[in-house]
């Protein structure tokens, strides 16, 4: 996995910084989730896969797929894609490309999972906390899960705070055995 994430890093850059300087983040966004999600289709698989279509015919297809999505600088990067047999990185170009993109507008998408649900007002006051803490806008996404028993886990691309009365169990615990 590092591997494909450090061969798709170049054209995630390349890609963001042309929507960035063309003022299309949004569409670029758009265009890659079309095409990340048709390279991933099954039969989509197999014709890509088949070493028979030439890396232009490979290319022709997805974007026949797309092509209501697909402006020509996203055909181009489609076409550059297949002429490099990177088509299969397109998922992944669209992961990196949405991170650089939350980045950018200083946003942060965190997932909170609880033992009971949080009404609208705990949602809010913990929204402007994290807020306030990362230095972003933050996009909650709460969820219940009762086998935490109670307390909160906050999950975010890299970060984790376990704050779960199931977690502090497995703490006391270790410590007991040890």
């Amino acid at each position: 996995m590092a591997e494909l994430n450090t061969v798709a890093r170049p054209y995630t850059k390349a890609a963001f910084e042309y929507a960035l300087e063309k003022g299309s983040l949004d569409q670029w966004s758009s265009m890659l989730v079309t095409a990340a999600a048709v390279t991933q289709d099954d039969r989509m698989t197999l014709v890509l896969g088949n070493p028979a279509l030439t890396s232009e015919q490979k290319a022709e297809v997805v974007i026949s797929v797309c092509e209501e999505q697909m402006d020509e600088a996203g055909r181009n990067f489609v076409f550059l894609l297949a002429e490099n047999r990177r088509l299969a990185l397109l998922p992944e170009i669209f992961a990196q490309f949405e991170r650089l993109k939350a980045n950018h507008n200083k946003s942060v998408d965190i997932d909170v999972t609880t033992a009971f649900e949080l009404t609208e007002q705990q949602q809010q006051k913990l929204t402007q906390a994290l807020g306030t803490k990362l230095g972003r806008e933050v996009n909650l996404t709460a969820q219940v899960d009762k086998s935490i028993l109670g307390g909160v886990v906050i999950r975010t691309e890299d970060l984790v705070i376990d704050g779960s009365v199931r977690a502090r169990i497995a703490k006391l615990a270790e410590a007991m055995n040890s």
